[in-house]
Formats: structure tokens, sequence, C-alpha cells
């Protein structure tokens, strides 16, 4: 769902693949990294556009044994910053532990670099964190790349200065060489990276303009430019103006201004627009948001291919589509100029609604073949997505449209991995009077399912009863039978099956009399399996299961059918049909790994690990158990502390440790313990060697994301449920609440 899953934990926080040639700066790259050898925090300083992330980009590139980058320039709140450096390593985790905590945890003893890059608007926070990460984690050395220092104790400052007139002219006629144009180091050439004082985000915008203009008359309209906005020296130079900021900052600055000037006037609209978005976009995005008065829609892609024609903008590939990007420097320059023209807020505003459709988009086609790609999409388009939150919350006449959108992207807290964000985005939603009652109340449901899901289990009831209570006296059919469903998903997890079969039950009769199938609904239904075979009504069990399997591939869903998979692996092992239930799992394990579900995982581990046991195999099924139980401090209470979850796991020790005796038994489980996630998973679908992938089956689908009315965290993750065995109907419909 994430793209393909990498065995580094830090997959997702890896430098950025270099699109263009990294040229000079072998001196720098050689003191940064003898510098790092020597302190455990240095940080790079200097202005906007001087190569300070690529740099820093490469030099990590190289760093053994490994490292992590952090990209906050996208972060505009203080409280999210551990919360996107936990992202940017990939670090998963479901439980109310803070992401502060996970990353503590996770990286402890690890000889880990970690790049923290663009964090000088959030200075307090970074340093703050910074401070802790490297006093309680000895072998963390972190690469700070900011315009000014942290200023904590130890930190070693590394000024990157610019580069020299022959790197200067290197990189600007390497840029050239990347458009089909051959410039020569001539002397208009020299004079010109001179004048841009070995800048390369100014020379990478200078070249930009080769289409159009010699080098010979890029000088002279850049001369006439630093006259004009400069002190004005006679020899030319650039000098600074009493009060105002140091010389290279204004040259940048005139620099910025001058490509601005050179660009005609649809180009400067397009580039003022395109500043409301917070890291990247698609061109769909900006065709919405950035046309009217001015440019049309039918003309932003010519528009935008000039931008990127003169590195303006970026373009890069990425499991979503091609997107587009703004550096830091020239996005500030475009917001300035948006707040110039007055229409910084109808933008903001537009960039909202754009995001609230395709929430509104995402969360209908996740019931659909489409689920792969809705993740990719939610994931790109994240920094947005926070931005139009943030929007919304920050006006009080917008806070329903903020539950909206919390409440609307369920599927990404719940099937993404994000369980911990989304709860402090709904339960920021929740504390808002918005005057839309329909808004909170599915803004609660989903509030109490995430808790659910994290163990929560009074915050969770809270919610789900205040969401049933309000929707009773609302008369609010669909956000009665969600509540119902949750408070039922609490109920099986903690042990009430009676209870839980009723309450279940009663939300499949209302989603059926409104009419209601997603995968919400279907993954109700399983739930209700898992109730009614933990009872040992097996037949029931495999009969909700199957009609789940054939509702799922009818409408091409994958994430509420591997639970149905889950579910019918346990009642094969029940019958004892050990081959039909390791087939069924290891279509589990698959899935789960690949679309980073930890929960699925988890207890697909765990189940793979008593199958083994039954096949006769107890020191595999021990390092399983050891290699789950290195997982579940990320996901939650192990086996979520119920009973009826526990007697498969305690029912394989047992017999592991007859088999084995219990030193050997300990020895197995220590190994286990000693595997990262993507070892075990290959462990478990090799059995140990004694099944080659190649003779697996084909995944068919995720991963079961583990008991009913866990949502798990990384694969399809909107736990859901259908109809009581009733067969699926055509069509599908957002959940609503």
């Amino acid at each position: 769902m994430r793209g393909p899953q990498r065995p580094d934990p830090f997959a997702d926080g890896d430098p950025p693949l270099e699109l263009t040639t990294f040229v000079g700066r072998s001196a720098e790259l050689a003191e940064l990294t003898c510098a790092l050898g020597r302190a455990r925090l240095v940080t790079v300083t200097g202005i906007g556009g001087i190569g300070k992330s690529r740099l820093a980009a490469r030099v990590a590139a190289g760093w053994e044994p490994g490292s992590g980058r952090v990209e906050l320039a996208p972060v505009r709140d203080p409280q999210f910053v551990e919360y996107a450096v936990a992202e940017a390593l990939g670090l998963t985790d479901h439980t109310v532990r803070s992401p502060r905590e996970t990353l503590l945890q996770h990286l402890a003893g690890r000889p880990v670099l970690l790049v923290l890059d663009g964090f000088e608007h959030l200075v307090e926070a970074c340093a703050e964190l910074t401070a802790e990460l490297l006093r309680r984690l000895p072998r963390l050395r972190v690469l700070a790349v900011g315009r000014r220092p942290l200023g904590l104790a130890g930190e070693r400052l590394f000024p990157l200065a610019p580069l020299g007139e022959d790197e200067a002219v290197e990189l600007f006629t390497d840029r050239a060489r990347e458009q089909g144009l051959e410039v020569s180091s001539g002397p208009e050439v020299r004079e010109l990276c001179r004048r841009l004082e070995g800048i390369p985000l100014a020379l990478e915008l200078a070249a930009g303009r080769l289409r159009a203009l010699s080098p010979a008359q890029l000088l002279q309209r850049l001369d006439d430019r630093f006259r004009l906005l400069t002190a004005g020296g006679r020899d030319g130079a650039v000098r600074a103006v009493p009060g105002g900021p140091p010389a290279r900052h204004q040259t940048l600055r005139t620099a910025i201004g001058w490509s601005h000037e050179l660009c005609t006037p649809a180009e400067r609209l397009l580039w003022a627009r395109l500043s409301v978005f917070a890291q990247t976009f698609d061109l769909e995005a900006a065709e919405y948001v950035c046309s009217g008065a001015g440019l049309p829609a039918e003309d932003v892609l010519d528009v935008l291919s000039e931008l990127l024609a003169q590195s303006v903008v970026t373009r890069e590939e990425t499991p979503a589509g091609p997107r587009y990007r703004m550096l830091d420097t020239v996005r500030a320059y475009g917001a300035d100029w948006l707040e110039g023209t007055g229409e910084a807020g109808r933008l903001r505003r537009r960039h909202r609604d754009w995001y609230l459709g395709l929430a509104t988009w995402c969360e209908l086609d996740w019931f659909s073949p489409r689920q792969g790609e809705v993740a990719a999409r939610v994931e790109a388009e994240l920094p947005n997505l926070r931005a139009a939150l943030e929007c919304c919350l920050t006006e009080p006449e917008e806070a329903h449209l903020g539950q909206y959108l919390a409440g609307s992207l369920w599927f990404c807290w719940v099937g993404c991995g994000r369980l911990a964000e989304g709860r402090r985005w709904l339960a920021r939603c929740v504390e808002l009077e918005s005057g839309y009652e329909q808004s909170r109340l599915k803004a609660l449901w989903v509030l109490g399912y995430v808790a659910v899901l994290q163990g929560d289990a009074v915050p969770a009831l809270q919610a789900l009863q205040e969401c049933r209570e309000q929707a009773e006296r609302a008369a609010d059919p669909v956000a009665l039978a969600y509540a119902e469903h949750r408070t039922g998903c609490l109920a099986l997890v903690t042990d009430d099956m009676a209870r839980a079969e009723t309450l279940l039950r009663s939300a499949l009769h209302r989603y059926q009399e409104i009419g209601e199938l997603n995968s919400n609904v279907l993954m109700g239904q399983v739930e209700l399996a898992m109730a009614r075979a933990f009872q040992g009504d097996l037949p029931d069990a495999v009969r909700l299961c199957e009609d789940v399997r054939r509702v799922c591939e009818d409408h091409g869903e994958r994430w509420a059918r591997s639970y149905a998979l889950y579910v019918l692996a346990y009642a094969a092992w029940q019958d004892g049909a050990q081959g039909r239930a390791r087939e069924l799992l290891t279509d589990c394990l698959r899935n789960a790994h690949a679309f980073h579900d930890l929960l699925g995982s988890v207890l697909c581990l765990e189940l793979l690990a008593l199958v083994t046991a039954t096949e006769g195999e107890p020191a595999e099924a021990a390092l399983l158990q050891g290699a789950a139980g290195r997982i579940w401090p990320s996901v939650g209470l192990p086996l979520f502390g119920s009973a009826y979850y526990n007697a498969p796991h305690e029912r394989c020790e047992a017999m592991a440790r007859q088999a084995l005796g219990d030193a050997r038994y300990e020895e197995c489980v220590r190994e286990g313990a000693g595997l990262d996630r993507a070892a075990a998973v290959a462990r478990a679908l090799q059995q140990g060697g004694v099944r080659p992938l190649g003779a697996l089956p084909a995944p068919r689908g995720p991963a079961p994301r583990g008991g009913p009315g866990d949502g798990g965290e990384g694969g399809d993750p909107t736990s859901g449920s259908a109809r009581d065995g009733a067969p699926g109907r055509p069509g599908s419909r957002p959940a609503r609440g």
C-alpha cells in the first residue's frame, strides 16, 4: 500500500534519489564527514539555496552503518515534529505511546545517523527532541540542516559557503547540458557566476533561462536588476542594505526576483498560487486550485511546463505518479507575492476544498480494487491534507469541515498505520462545537475506533457512548450503526463474546436496513465470525467469512478479505487442516507485510507458530513466537490481553516446551526476537527453508488485519462489517456517520 516493502527499517527516511548530478563540494564532503566522526551533533547552516540539503543527503547516503532523513519543512505544528521523525524512519506504532517513546525504543543501541532537514521554523521543538534523543541514545548522531543553529551544548556548526568560481561555472554549464545546450565557460559565464556569488539555487535559476537568453544577455539583465535592488555600489557589487539582510541573502532574493520578472504574467501568477501547497502536488490539484481569475485551467499545464524548464518547479516520480515541488525559498517568494495580490485567503479555501474532495473520493474508492492506489495517493498528499485540516480547525466557522475531513480519513488513520496522528486530529475536532451534528458524530465514532485499536478501552467507550447517545437524539441511523458496531468490536477484544455478538448482529442489521455496504460493514461480519469461532461455532464462522470473501472478490476489495482469510485459517487449524491453514495464513502474511500492517503481520505469525508446532517443528514455532513477541510492543497489549486470542499462543508454547525443554525453547524464542520484521516474515513464509518462496501460493489480497475489529496498521485498515451472511449487493458508498 505504501510502495514496495524494503527490509531497511529506515527505508522511508532514506536520502532522496538525486535527479541531477552532484557538482563540486568534495572538500566540504570530507570535512563534514570528519566533523560527524568527532561530534554527535553537527548543524549545517547557511542561507536558503546554498546547497545544505544536497550536501547533507550526500554525506548521509555514504554513512555506515545507516542513516535516516526527516524533511521538516512541511511541518507547521511543533507538536508534530516527533510524528514526522517517526514517520520518516518508517516506525509504525499502534499503541498510545508517544512517538518519542517509539523512537527511543526503536533506535536504542543502534548506530544511526539522523538527518533533520529544514528545522529553522521549529527550532525549540527540534532542539528539545534532539537533546533528549542524544542524551538517551549514546550511539545516535544527528546531522541538522537549517538556516540557524539548534543552540544545544556540544553542537558543532558547519557553515556552508557558496561554491568557488570554478565549481560554480561547472554547475552552470552542467545544468545547461541537461537542457541539451552547450555553454562554454567563457568570460560572460564566469562573470555571471561571480555576480550570483556561487549560490547554487541562483545558478540553477539562471541556467533555466538559457533556452531564451544567451549568457551575455543573462548577465546584462541581471546586472540591471542588481543595480536597481541593492545599495548600488559603483562597481555593481551587491552590498548589504542598512538594517536589511546580509548581502548573500539579498543576492539570492535578487536572483529569484530577477527570475520572477523574466516570467510571463501567467507564469508569475501560477508561481504565486502554487505556493499554497504544503509540499508536493500533482497536476490535477494545480489545475483546480490555481486556475481562474487570469489563468484558465486548460492553460495550467503549459504554464507549469515553463516553470519546470526554468527550474522554478521540479518534477519527481512517486508511487502515486508524477508530482511537482518548489524549493522552500522559491515557495516563500511566491507566497509573498500571493499575499500581495490579496488572493491568499481565496487560494487557501480552494486548496482546502480540493483536499476535502480528495478525501471523499479516497474514502469511497477504498471499497474497490483501487485500495493500493488510494493508500499511495493519501500518503503522497499527507502534508496537504494536514494543511487542510489545520485550515479548518483554526477557523471557527469551518470546524464542521475539519470534523468531516478527519472522519473521512478513517481509512488513513486505521489502514495506513497512523493511529496516533489520527487520534490527535480527531480529539481536536470533537472538542469543537460546529453546529453540524452529522460531521461531529462521524468524528466521534472514528475516534472511538482508533482508541479501540490502540487498546485504550476507557476513552474508546466514552467516545462511542457519546456518539450513540447523540445519534439517538438526532435520529441518525448511520452514526448509530457505526457506534454500535465499534462498541461490539471493543467487547470482542475484551472477551465479552455474548455482548460482542449481540452488538455486532444489531449493527449488521442496521447496516442492512439503511443500505450500507463498504469495507467497514464487511469487517463487522468478520468480527462476528470471530466471536462465533471463539464460542465454538466454527461452521457459522466459516459461512460468514466465505460470504465476506465472495463480496470482496465481487468488488475487488482486499482488506476485509484478508481478515476473512485469517478467521478461515483459524477455523481450518481447529478442524485439523494444517495445510489449508498454512496456505491461508501465507496469503495473509504476504499481504499484511506488503501493506505495512503490523497487527495483521503479528497475528499471522502467532497463528503460523501454532500451525508449525502442530506440524512437528517446535523449534521453528518457538522462533516465530519470539519474532511475534518483538513486534507486539509496537502494536499494543499482546493478543489484546484476551484469553480467547491468547489460547492458541499458550497451546503453541506448551507444545514447544514439551518437545524442546525449557532451556531450548527459551533459546529459540531469543533467536526469533533477534529478527526484525522483514526477516521474521521471510522466515515464516519460507518455513525455515522447508518451503521455498516460489513454491508458496501467490498472494491473493492484503493481509489479515488481525482479529475482528482490529484495524491493524498498514494494510487495508478499515475495519468493517457486512451483513449477517447476506450476499453482497452492487454499489458502495463512503463510511458515513
